[in-house]
Protein backbone atom coordinates (compact mmCIF):
# COMPACT_ATOMS: atom_id res chain seq x y z
CA UNK A 1 0.00 0.00 0.00
CA UNK A 2 1.20 4.09 -0.50
CA UNK A 3 2.48 4.41 2.90
CA UNK A 4 4.18 7.32 3.63
CA UNK A 5 7.00 7.98 6.54
CA UNK A 6 7.30 11.53 7.68
CA UNK A 7 10.96 12.04 9.12
CA UNK A 8 10.46 14.93 11.76
CA UNK A 9 14.07 16.58 12.77
CA UNK A 10 13.92 18.18 16.25
CA UNK A 11 16.40 20.59 17.70
CA UNK A 12 16.19 22.34 20.32
CA UNK A 13 18.84 22.61 22.84
CA UNK A 14 19.73 18.79 22.67
CA UNK A 15 21.02 17.57 19.81
CA UNK A 16 19.40 17.04 16.44
CA UNK A 17 17.10 13.43 16.48
CA UNK A 18 14.56 11.90 14.44
CA UNK A 19 11.38 10.23 14.88
CA UNK A 20 9.22 8.59 11.95
CA UNK A 21 5.51 8.78 12.19
CA UNK A 22 3.36 6.50 9.55
CA UNK A 23 1.01 8.37 7.52
CA UNK A 24 -1.93 6.81 5.60
CA UNK A 25 -2.42 7.91 1.97
CA UNK A 26 -5.09 10.25 3.03
CA UNK A 27 -2.63 11.12 5.86
CA UNK A 28 -0.07 11.98 3.09
CA UNK A 29 -2.48 13.85 0.92
CA UNK A 30 -3.75 16.62 4.09
CA UNK A 31 0.07 16.88 5.39
CA UNK A 32 0.46 18.11 2.51
CA UNK A 33 -1.60 20.66 1.62
CA UNK A 34 -1.54 22.06 4.89
CA UNK A 35 2.17 22.61 5.06
CA UNK A 36 1.54 23.88 1.58
CA UNK A 37 -1.04 26.33 3.03
CA UNK A 38 1.11 27.19 6.21
CA UNK A 39 4.11 28.36 3.95
CA UNK A 40 2.03 30.11 1.56
CA UNK A 41 -0.24 32.39 4.05
CA UNK A 42 0.94 35.80 3.96
CA UNK A 43 1.27 35.81 7.90
CA UNK A 44 3.20 32.49 8.36
CA UNK A 45 6.67 33.48 7.64
CA UNK A 46 7.96 34.07 10.40
CA UNK A 47 5.67 33.19 13.09
CA UNK A 48 6.83 35.74 15.78
CA UNK A 49 4.50 34.09 18.41
CA UNK A 50 6.04 31.81 21.00
CA UNK A 51 3.02 30.01 21.59
CA UNK A 52 3.08 28.93 17.72
CA UNK A 53 4.93 26.20 16.48
CA UNK A 54 6.71 27.58 14.16
CA UNK A 55 7.74 24.81 10.64
CA UNK A 56 11.28 25.73 10.00
CA UNK A 57 11.66 24.09 6.95
CA UNK A 58 10.04 22.29 4.55
CA UNK A 59 11.90 19.49 1.88
CA UNK A 60 9.25 18.23 -0.90
CA UNK A 61 12.27 17.16 -3.43
CA UNK A 62 11.30 13.89 -3.62
CA UNK A 63 7.34 13.76 -3.10
CA UNK A 64 6.90 9.83 -1.97
CA UNK A 65 9.16 11.10 1.48
CA UNK A 66 8.67 15.20 2.41
CA UNK A 67 10.64 16.15 5.20
CA UNK A 68 9.46 18.80 7.72
CA UNK A 69 11.64 20.90 10.23
CA UNK A 70 10.43 21.74 13.52
CA UNK A 71 11.63 22.71 16.77
CA UNK A 72 11.86 20.29 19.75
CA UNK A 73 9.23 20.27 22.39
CA UNK A 74 10.39 17.47 24.67
CA UNK A 75 6.95 16.21 26.33
CA UNK A 76 5.50 16.34 22.69
CA UNK A 77 1.86 15.95 22.10
CA UNK A 78 -0.22 17.75 24.79
CA UNK A 79 -3.40 15.29 24.55
CA UNK A 80 -0.88 12.46 25.36
CA UNK A 81 0.76 14.32 28.15
CA UNK A 82 -2.14 14.74 29.85
CA UNK A 83 -3.52 11.17 29.72
CA UNK A 84 0.10 10.35 30.94
CA UNK A 85 -0.40 12.85 34.19
CA UNK A 86 -3.87 10.87 34.15
CA UNK A 87 -2.91 7.66 34.77
CA UNK A 88 -0.15 8.02 37.18
CA UNK A 89 -1.71 11.05 38.82
CA UNK A 90 -1.32 9.91 42.42
CA UNK A 91 2.75 9.22 42.30
CA UNK A 92 3.58 10.88 39.04
CA UNK A 93 6.27 13.74 38.75
CA UNK A 94 4.84 15.17 36.24
CA UNK A 95 1.07 15.47 37.92
CA UNK A 96 -0.27 19.38 37.10
CA UNK A 97 -1.43 21.43 39.47
CA UNK A 98 -4.38 23.86 38.95
CA UNK A 99 -2.24 27.04 38.62
CA UNK A 100 -0.27 24.42 35.91
CA UNK A 101 -2.98 23.99 33.98
CA UNK A 102 -4.51 27.58 33.62
CA UNK A 103 -0.99 28.58 32.70
CA UNK A 104 -1.50 26.11 29.73
CA UNK A 105 -4.89 27.59 29.07
CA UNK A 106 -3.58 31.21 28.88
CA UNK A 107 -0.69 30.24 26.93
CA UNK A 108 -3.07 28.47 23.93
CA UNK A 109 -5.52 31.56 24.37
CA UNK A 110 -2.61 33.52 23.91
CA UNK A 111 -1.92 31.87 20.42
CA UNK A 112 -5.17 31.79 19.67
CA UNK A 113 -5.12 35.66 19.89
CA UNK A 114 -2.28 36.25 17.91
CA UNK A 115 -3.72 33.76 14.98
CA UNK A 116 -7.30 35.62 15.26
CA UNK A 117 -5.29 38.83 14.88
CA UNK A 118 -4.10 38.02 11.78
CA UNK A 119 -7.54 36.49 10.47
CA UNK A 120 -6.18 33.29 10.14
CA UNK A 121 -8.79 30.87 11.01
CA UNK A 122 -7.06 27.15 12.99
CA UNK A 123 -10.41 24.86 12.25
CA UNK A 124 -8.82 22.30 14.14
CA UNK A 125 -8.13 23.68 17.73
CA UNK A 126 -7.38 20.84 20.55
CA UNK A 127 -5.46 18.95 22.90
CA UNK A 128 -4.06 17.06 20.16
CA UNK A 129 -3.19 19.88 18.33
CA UNK A 130 -0.74 21.52 20.56
CA UNK A 131 2.66 20.32 22.17
CA UNK A 132 4.69 21.13 25.35
CA UNK A 133 7.88 21.19 26.54
CA UNK A 134 9.78 20.17 29.62
CA UNK A 135 8.81 23.72 31.25
CA UNK A 136 5.41 23.20 30.43
CA UNK A 137 5.79 26.24 27.51
CA UNK A 138 2.80 25.01 24.85
CA UNK A 139 2.93 25.78 21.45
CA UNK A 140 -0.32 25.15 18.80
CA UNK A 141 0.28 23.66 15.96
CA UNK A 142 -1.73 21.86 13.11
CA UNK A 143 0.85 19.83 11.01
CA UNK A 144 -2.51 17.18 10.05
CA UNK A 145 -0.43 14.40 11.57
CA UNK A 146 -3.29 14.26 14.29
CA UNK A 147 -5.14 12.62 11.80
CA UNK A 148 -3.36 9.91 11.98
CA UNK A 149 -2.21 9.77 15.36
CA UNK A 150 -5.89 10.24 17.04
CA UNK A 151 -7.85 8.52 14.13
CA UNK A 152 -10.68 7.79 16.55
CA UNK A 153 -11.09 11.91 17.12
CA UNK A 154 -12.32 12.33 13.43
CA UNK A 155 -15.30 11.37 11.93
CA UNK A 156 -17.18 10.79 8.24
CA UNK A 157 -20.46 12.24 8.22
CA UNK A 158 -21.38 10.84 4.86
CA UNK A 159 -19.27 13.31 2.38
CA UNK A 160 -15.78 11.36 2.82
CA UNK A 161 -14.70 13.66 4.91
CA UNK A 162 -13.16 13.06 8.43
CA UNK A 163 -13.79 16.30 10.96
CA UNK A 164 -13.31 16.34 14.17
CA UNK A 165 -16.97 16.82 14.99
CA UNK A 166 -16.50 16.58 18.76
CA UNK A 167 -15.17 19.80 18.68
CA UNK A 168 -16.91 21.49 15.97
CA UNK A 169 -19.15 25.15 16.52
CA UNK A 170 -22.46 23.78 15.46
CA UNK A 171 -22.31 26.59 12.45
CA UNK A 172 -19.57 24.28 11.50
CA UNK A 173 -21.51 21.06 11.36
CA UNK A 174 -24.35 22.39 10.03
CA UNK A 175 -23.19 24.68 7.52
CA UNK A 176 -19.34 24.15 7.09
CA UNK A 177 -18.82 27.62 8.38
CA UNK A 178 -15.73 28.56 10.31
CA UNK A 179 -14.62 31.37 11.66
CA UNK A 180 -12.98 32.81 15.13
CA UNK A 181 -15.95 32.18 16.67
CA UNK A 182 -15.92 28.85 15.86
CA UNK A 183 -12.22 28.26 17.05
CA UNK A 184 -13.44 29.62 20.42
CA UNK A 185 -15.85 27.40 21.00
CA UNK A 186 -13.00 24.61 19.77
CA UNK A 187 -10.93 26.34 22.69
CA UNK A 188 -13.89 25.72 25.58
CA UNK A 189 -13.56 21.54 24.53
CA UNK A 190 -10.12 22.00 24.77
CA UNK A 191 -10.02 23.90 28.34
CA UNK A 192 -12.59 20.71 29.40
CA UNK A 193 -9.76 18.47 27.70
CA UNK A 194 -7.40 20.20 29.94
CA UNK A 195 -9.43 19.89 33.03
CA UNK A 196 -10.11 16.17 32.67
CA UNK A 197 -6.83 15.32 31.91
CA UNK A 198 -7.03 14.65 27.53
CA UNK A 199 -10.33 13.03 28.35
CA UNK A 200 -12.82 12.50 25.06
CA UNK A 201 -15.66 14.89 24.90
CA UNK A 202 -19.04 13.89 24.32
CA UNK A 203 -17.78 10.02 23.81
CA UNK A 204 -21.60 8.89 24.83
CA UNK A 205 -22.44 10.96 21.91
CA UNK A 206 -22.95 9.38 18.26
CA UNK A 207 -20.83 11.26 15.96
CA UNK A 208 -23.95 11.20 13.72
CA UNK A 209 -26.32 12.72 16.22
CA UNK A 210 -23.77 16.08 17.26
CA UNK A 211 -25.73 18.22 15.43
CA UNK A 212 -29.08 17.63 16.76
CA UNK A 213 -27.56 17.25 20.48
CA UNK A 214 -26.03 20.61 20.59
CA UNK A 215 -29.11 22.40 18.69
CA UNK A 216 -30.93 20.98 21.75
CA UNK A 217 -29.11 23.09 24.06
CA UNK A 218 -27.04 20.25 25.83
CA UNK A 219 -23.64 20.71 26.75
CA UNK A 220 -20.72 19.04 28.58
CA UNK A 221 -20.59 19.34 32.00
CA UNK A 222 -18.22 20.89 34.52
CA UNK A 223 -15.61 18.78 35.35
CA UNK A 224 -14.88 17.38 38.40
CA UNK A 225 -12.49 19.41 40.39
CA UNK A 226 -13.28 22.46 37.87
CA UNK A 227 -12.97 25.63 40.45
CA UNK A 228 -16.11 27.25 39.08
CA UNK A 229 -14.00 30.12 37.33
CA UNK A 230 -12.68 28.40 34.68
CA UNK A 231 -16.25 27.50 33.61
CA UNK A 232 -15.94 30.19 31.54
CA UNK A 233 -16.00 27.20 29.21
CA UNK A 234 -19.47 27.31 28.99
CA UNK A 235 -19.83 30.63 27.59
CA UNK A 236 -17.40 29.56 24.56
CA UNK A 237 -20.11 27.23 23.94
CA UNK A 238 -22.89 29.41 22.80
CA UNK A 239 -25.58 29.02 20.42
CA UNK A 240 -24.87 32.14 18.36
CA UNK A 241 -21.46 33.11 17.53
CA UNK A 242 -21.63 36.73 17.87
CA UNK A 243 -22.48 35.71 21.56
CA UNK A 244 -19.11 33.68 22.14
CA UNK A 245 -15.79 35.45 23.65
CA UNK A 246 -13.34 36.94 21.94
CA UNK A 247 -9.87 35.49 22.60
CA UNK A 248 -8.84 38.39 23.73
CA UNK A 249 -11.10 38.43 26.54
CA UNK A 250 -10.27 35.06 27.16
CA UNK A 251 -6.63 36.11 27.62
CA UNK A 252 -7.89 38.52 29.84
CA UNK A 253 -10.15 36.81 32.10
CA UNK A 254 -8.13 33.42 32.54
CA UNK A 255 -4.74 35.49 32.78
CA UNK A 256 -6.63 37.61 35.84
CA UNK A 257 -7.74 33.55 37.48
CA UNK A 258 -4.45 32.27 36.81
CA UNK A 259 -2.54 35.39 38.97
CA UNK A 260 -5.54 35.06 41.32
CA UNK A 261 -4.43 31.25 42.07
CA UNK A 262 -1.17 32.52 42.92
CA UNK A 263 -1.43 34.89 45.03
CA UNK A 264 -3.79 32.34 47.20
CA UNK A 265 -1.16 30.03 47.12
Amino acid sequence: GCVLWVVVMLKGELPMKGERIQLSCRGQQVFLQDFFCILLHPFSLPYTDKNLLPVCAVCVDDCTRPLVLLPYMCWGNLKLFLRQCKMTEANNPQSLSQQELVSIAVQVACGMSYLTKREVVHQDLAARNCVIDGSLAVRITDTALARDLFPMDYHCLGDNVNRPVRWMALESLLHNSFSSASDVWAFGVTLWELMTLGQTPYADVDPFEMAAYLKDGYRMSQPCNCPDEFAVMACCWALDPDERPKFQQLVQCLTEFHAALLAYV
